[in-house]
This record gives structure tokens, C-alpha cells and sequence, in this order.
């Protein structure tokens, strides 16, 4: 059945409201079939035993061949999410696509993945790329959510993609590197919500991280500051929203949130973040409990210090680290999976958490509770934002169906191609001597990608991408079947 994608009067077919609990419906996360192990990286690179895997918390990192690129990305991971909801491409009006990989400094990505609706004839599809490092799929997750919420909504859902190839020359930062993807599905009624109102940003001016070269993919990295910026943003949004969200008498602390989920440059970096939260809280706290028991046990030598000059003091990072233990454990790691066995997937990066979340806790533990987010973008731009969990675990809820659309991935992570590190290198080269060729035709072999793949058949001599599939082994398996409001109220 096909659907009009003109909706005069949206308000009258909803009942004359606009929609409730606008959030995400599904999603679906891709990362390559290659992986290089951090430990065999370190012997490779001549380092010292740990620097990437206790110095970072990096287990193994996904990298991607010639044949892959940030257009192969998006295709993919839009067309599972379409396939295994059967969502019909009609009933998509708004698809926007954040990320920093940059193929071409006029077309978007956005516009490549118009050909997957070319067969539905829909081509009444709002928004663009949006691109500000590794914040445009938070940004495009935003606008998203605004959309639907807004007069301009059509009553069809809107797409957000994640994507990114992080890539690094060699060095320090390589081992920081990683590429994946996430699609998600935004509209009214889902299981995981945006909560209205609970949402602060921190934007500024800086040289930390960019890409000013547009020969190259690798970025001109001050990775120091980068962190001292990443930090301080999530500082300024915290006490932005914690203002939000508190109440006189009852100050917001990390205790009035289940999960928090954090940007991962590498997983360090992320317990790091939590333990900045809890000495937020303990310099917001007019009378901190620093007793044997108390929450801020062990902490009475910071009375006295302030939180600005804490930055980048080790012996108070390390003091909050091991304070924090607990809390990091129960509300953090859990989202740390794809963080560490896939690395730094840049704008997709903190929706991997999500997905990662989804994936490893039980519907019982995450039912109801609150998900605290933390974006983060060099530049800079940065957010922290709520997400609340419906509370409806039943069998075949919606909140079900999303998690058991997640909970391939630790069983996909291990199905991964593990190579030496010796041909992680070669790949890179190769991807670096290729970058942007015309005519160019990809020398890796599709036949060591995940079946669904999209991938790189030929670039021509006016640098004209063209796009193939691998093939899917057995078919699709459709876990439900999702129709928009529009199409609802007009069938």
C-alpha cells in the first residue's frame, strides 16, 4: 500500500495533539568485519606493555579496507534498520545524516542514500548533512526529535545516521582510530524517549581537533588539549543541566540517573568522565558526607579546592577514579562495548553505547530507568541530555523488539576477521595512497564483508561513486513491522 506524503492537517488525524514520547523506535548499529587486537598492536608498534590497553581501555579496533567509505557506511546500516522493521521508505519525511567524513565537498551523503528510496518514488524527504566532528549525529538526533515535535512534521517518521571512518596517521593516535555506523528511527510513542526540557550544550571556539586538509583523512590532533576541552564541556553542561533538573532542596546528582553514556575517544577517557561527574557533585554539595560510608567517602582532602582547579590534576583524577568505581560498574560499563572492541566510531560513537546498552543488560534493568548522554564534539560543540526507558518489559513490547534487534552484536563482534597487525598497516597505507583517486577501482575483496553489505564497486575518472551489496546468506529476519502515524490514520 502506498501512502501520500502530504498531510495537509497532521493535528486532526492524531486527534488534535501533537505527538507524545517522540523518541527512538529502532536502530540498528554496523562496524567492519576487520579488526586488528590492541595488545599485538602495542608489540607492533614497539610500545610498553598496556599503553593501549589499561593507558586507553582499547581491546581490539575496526578498521575498513578500499572498499568501504562513509557513502557504503550509511547505505548499509539504513537499509537493515528499513529491512529488519519493515519500515516501507514511504513513510520515512525526514532523513539527516551527521558526520565529519567528508568525500565531497558539495554532495552529501544525505543525497547518496536517496537511492535507496528510488523504487518507493519517494523523494519528499526533508534534511541534509550536518557536520561538526563527532557531534553531528547528536545535532541530527536533535533536529530530528525537533521536527517531529514541530508544526512542520508530515506525521511520517524521521532517520538519523551516525557514521564515520576515524583514522589516524601513524603515531600516538592511531591506536584511537576505529569506523561504524548507526541508524536511528525517530517518532511519537517510542520506547526510549527524549525527556523534553532536560538538555544542556556547551559550544566554544577552539583548535583541538581538525581537519583542515581536504587531500587527507587524517586530522591535525592536539590530543592534551583535546581532552582538557573534553572535560571542561562536560563540566558546563553538567551544571547546566543538574540546575535543570534539580529541585530546591533536592540537588541533581549522578545518583538521579540509572545510566550514563559518554562520547568514547577511548574508554578511559570515559571512566575519567564519570569520575568528573561525581567531584562535580561533590563541589556542589554544600555539606559532602566525606564520612566512612558516606558517598564521598575518602574525599576530605578536597574540601577547601575548587572544581576549576582540579583540571588536570592526576592525583585528584586517580582519587575520583577509585571513589567512583562503583558507580562506573553499574551505570557506565555497561555501555562500553563496541567503545572497546570497535574504538572511536566518532559521530556514531556514543549511539554505539546506546546499542551496547541495549545489548548486554536485560530488559528488567533497563525498563524505566534514565539514560544520561554526553556528546561530544572538537571544535567545539558538546550536549548532555536525558533519555527515559519505557517501563513496559513485556515479551513482545516495543522496548522487547528494540533490544532483541541489539542483541547480535557481541555475537557479530566475535565473528570479526582479527588480522595481524602487519596488514592493519598495509590497509592504512593503501587507504592513504588511494584517498579521493579517480578512476579508481577498490582492491580488497568483498568477500571478507558481512553479508548486507554495501561496498565500493568503482570510482570513474569524475570521481561518480557506484555502490554493490554482499549478499544476505539467508534472507532477512524482520523483527516487526513499524508504519508511521500518517500511514495509521489514512489507512
Amino acid at each position: 500500500m502506498s501512502v501520500s506524503t502530504h498531510a495537509p492537517n497532521v493535528p486532526s488525524l492524531l486527534n488534535g495533539k501533537w505527538p507524545d514520547d517522540v523518541g527512538i523506535l529502532a536502530m540498528e548499529v554496523y562496524f567492519p568485519s576487520t579488526a586488528v587486537n590492541q595488545v599485538e598492536l602495542e608489540q607492533f608498534d614497539g610500545v610498553s606493555a598496556g599503553k593501549y590497553t589499561i593507558g586507553l581501555g582499547q581491546l581490539n579496533m575496526g578498521f575498513c579496507g578500499d572498499r568501504e567509505d562513509i557513502n557504503s557506511l550509511c547505505l548499509t546500516v539504513v537499509r537493515g534498520l528499513m529491512e529488519k522493521n519493515n519500515v516501507e521508505y514511504t513513510d520515512i519525511g525526514r532523513l539527516e545524516v551527521g558526520t565529519e567524513t567528508i568525500l565531497d565537498k558539495s554532495k552529501s551523503t544525505k543525497t547518496v542514500l536517496m537511492q535507496l528510496f528510488a523504487e518507493s518514488g519517494n523523494t519528499n524527504v526533508e534534511g541534509l548533512d550536518t557536520t561538526n566532528a563527532c557531534f553531528g549525529g547528536t545535532q541530527a538526533l536533535f533536529n530530528a526529535v525537533s521536527w517531529v515535535e514541530s508544526s512542520a512534521w508530515d506525521g511520517r517518521f524521521a532517520l538519523v545516521v551516525a557514521a564515520d571512518i576515524a583514522v589516524y596517521a601513524s603515531g600516538n593516535a592511531r591506536p584511537t582510530g576505529g569506523v561504524g555506523a548507526a541508524a536511528m528511527l525517530i517518532g511519537p510513542h517510542a520506547p526510549i524517549v527524549m525527556e523534553r526540557g532536560l538538555r544542556a550544550v556547551h559550544m566554544e571556539h577552539v583548535y583541538d581537533f581538525y581537519k583542515p586538509d581536504l587531500s587527507s583523512e587524517f586530522p591535525v590532533v592536539d590530543g592534551k588539549l583535546s581532552i582538557l576541552c573534553y572535560l571542561g564541556a562536560l563540566d558546563r553542561c553538567y551544571q547546566r543541566l543538574a540546575d535543570r533538573a534539580g529541585s530546591p532542596g533536592k540537588p541533581f546528582t549522578i545518583r538521579d540517573a540509572d545510566f550514563f553514556l559518554f562520547h568514547s575517544p577511548f574508554t578511559k577517557l570515559v571512566q575519567k568522565s564519570l569520575a568528573r561527574l561525581k567531584l562535580n557533585d561533590f563541589f556542589r554539595d554544600p555539606a559532602p558526607d566525606t564520612s566512612e560510608g558516606g558517598v564521598y567517602a575518602g574525599l576530605d582532602e578536597l574540601k577547601g579546592r575548587t572544581l576549576e582547579d582540579t583540571m588536570g590534576d592526576k592525583a585528584v583524577e586517580r582519587l575520583m577514579m577509585k571513589s567512583s568505581g562503583a558507580e562506573f560498574q553499574a551505570k557506565t560499563d555497561p555501555s562500553l562495548l563496541l567503545g572497546r572492541e570497535v574504538g572511536n566510531m566518532y559521530t556514531a560513537s556514543l549511539y554505539g553505547g546506546l546499542a551496547s546498552l541495549l545489548a548486554t543488560r536485560k530488559l528488567a534493568e533497563i525498563a524505566g530507568k534514565r539514560v544520561v548522554l554526553f556528546s561530544y564534539g572538537s571544535g567545539l560543540a558538546s550536549a548532555l541530555y536525558c533519555l527515559r526507558v519505557s517501563p513496559d518489559a513485556s515479551p513482545k513490547s516495543k522496548l522487547a523488539v528494540l533490544a532483541e534487534t541489539q542483541s547480535h552484536i557481541p555475537l557479530r563482534v566475535k565473528s570479526r576477521r582479527t588480522v595481524p597487525p602487519a596488514e592493519f598497516e598495509k590497509t592504512m597505507k593503501l587507504r592513504e595512497e588511494t584517498h579521493h583517486s579517480a578512476p579508481y577501482r577498490p582492491v580488497c575483496s568483498p568477500d571478507e564483508l558481512f553479508p548486507g553489505t554495501y561496498y565500493l564497486a568503482s570510482v570513474d575518472e569524475k570521481h561518480r561513486r557506484t555502490y554493490e551489496r554482499v549478499p544476505l546468506e539467508a534472507g532477512v529476519k524482520v523483527f516487526t513491522t513499524l508504519r508511521s502515524p500518517l500511514r495509521e490514520a489514512t489507512a
